[in-house]
């Protein structure tokens, strides 16, 4: 250990721990990315010592000023970050030492590296929720456009994967615009609850200089200070929640993904990816591989692990601080990193993707797909009981199945074979367009309903 991190500790330790208890206990390999938030931490706190009395005005200018310069020597990458140090915090603030000379001592007062992590982390991950927000409403705008363009070509909706009932191109995308509005809801209400700050809580127990707490939380742009200094330093609740809604997040990412991979198949051909976000095959020169879906779907199982593996990390520490915690953020950067790609990738493929509506249409006309239609207006027009009506249309089905034809291709008189009441009038309600232009309740997928949506989402997204 260097001598300059022995001084950091001061003299409790005669001599510095061996090459592996070194690499083990720092983290200045991975936190180093909370550069930028622990000097703000860090301005913030002396600003507030110096309007306290705790430190001199002289000292808290000086500190600030050299904050700012080692703020722009990382951004620069002319910053020489040490192991020995163990982390940022220490990196940071024996290079200010090097800059403004004993001044620099100073910052620490009335604060622990429990409480300055806590803040630095904290407002790391409320940078995310915002990142998070905006890919999200790009998403959106995407699915919003493709719904708008699509919003009358039908298609096939899938119950197990199976052909159910036809639907609009643009009711499913408009589908995953409500998912994804969860989904901001999600992260909007996680920084809400996050926006509380740690610092001034110290060690655990608080601190016995007069410190002026909601100066540096609005300083910071926090709400307030958290009301329990054993709580803020012990507390990565923040972060949890971070991780628990990028995975219901990228859960629904990977749903689409999943669903682009199936529908630009050469056995679906629903869609055509962009040459952007596909790749060829090093053999086989047809092929045409939907690889960034693929990616996404892949991508998705790193920020579900993140997840378990630090409520893994949590579910046993007493309060307050552990050094285990110091696990808890190359999890949440490698989720954040995934999801903010995730998003931004579909995104792109969304707004790309070109939907052909002519083997959506036929698609959507296989299956026996208006066989509700048949068992509603059966119901509707001959007042018979759904069951009966399902009964009738059962029947219907394994005579057109027989003949390998569809309902529409069955006569009247093969239809009235199985019940005499059915009439001409029938056949009205047994195409793919009759179909969904009938599903006119709230919710529904008829194209009146769908352009309803889609001004609705437009105004609402901006």
């Amino acid at each position: 250990m260097t001598k300059a991190a022995n001084t950091m500790w001061g003299g409790r330790f005669a001599a510095g721990p061996d090459a592996i208890m070194e690499a083990i206990n720092a983290s200045i390999g991975f936190d180093q990315r909370l550069a930028a938030q622990d000097i703000a931490g860090s301005r913030a706190h002396a600003a507030m010592l110096a309007s306290t009395g705790i430190i001199s005005s002289t000292d808290a200018d000086a500190i600030g000023e050299g904050l700012l310069t080692i703020l722009s020597e990382i951004e620069k990458g002319d910053f020489a970050f040490s192991t020995a140090l163990e982390d940022i915090h220490m990196n940071v603030e024996a290079r200010l030492r090097e800059l403004i000379g004993d001044a620099a001592g100073r910052l620490h007062t009335a604060r622990s590296r429990n409480d300055q992590v806590a803040v630095d982390f904290r407002l790391w991950v409320r940078d995310q929720c915002d990142a998070a927000e905006a890919g999200l409403l790009a998403l959106q705008k995407a699915l919003v456009g493709q719904a708008e363009a699509g919003a009358d070509w039908v298609m096939p909706g899938f119950t197990h994967l199976q052909v159910a009932q036809p639907v609009t191109w643009g009711h499913h995308m408009l589908a995953y615009v409500e998912m994804l509005g969860r989904d901001r809801s999600r992260f909007a209400d996680a920084r809400a609850r996050m926006n509380l700050s740690p610092l001034g809580a110290a060690a655990l127990a608080g601190t016995s200089f007069p410190i002026d707490r909601e100066m540096t939380a609005k300083a910071l742009g926090f709400d307030a200070p958290m009301a329990n200094s054993l709580d803020a330093t012990s507390d990565r609740d923040f972060a949890l929640e971070f991780l628990s809604a990028a995975s219901i997040c990228a859960m629904h990412l990977s749903r689409l993904a999943e669903e682009l991979v199936i529908w630009s198949s050469a056995q679906f051909r629903f869609v055509k990816m962009s040459d952007r976000w596909s790749t060829g095959s090093s053999i086989m020169p047809q092929k045409r591989n939907p690889d960034a879906a693929e990616l996404i779907r892949a991508k998705i199982g790193r920020i579900f692990g993140a997840n378990v593996a630090l409520m893994t990390v949590m579910k046993g520490l007493p309060l307050t601080y552990s050094k285990d915690m110091q696990e808890d953020k190359e999890q949440v950067f490698d989720a954040a990193d995934n999801l903010m790609l995730a998003l931004a990738a579909m995104a792109g493929m969304v707004g790309d993707m070109t939907a052909n509506r002519e083997s959506l249409k036929a698609a959507a006309a296989t299956g026996f797909s208006t066989a509700t239609d048949l068992a509603d207006w059966l119901v509707r027009e001959l007042g018979l009981p759904f069951r009966d009506a399902h009964h009738v249309t059962g029947s219907l089905v394994a005579l057109a199945e027989a003949k390998g034809e569809d309902l529409p291709d069955l006569t009247l008189a093969e239809m009235q074979g199985v019940h005499e009441g059915i009439t001409q009038d029938v056949f009205d309600v047994l195409g793919v367009e009759n179909s969904v232009a009938s599903r006119t309740s709230f919710g529904g997928t008829a194209p009146v309903r769908v352009r309803e949506q889609v001004a609705a989402w437009k105004e609402r997204l901006g």
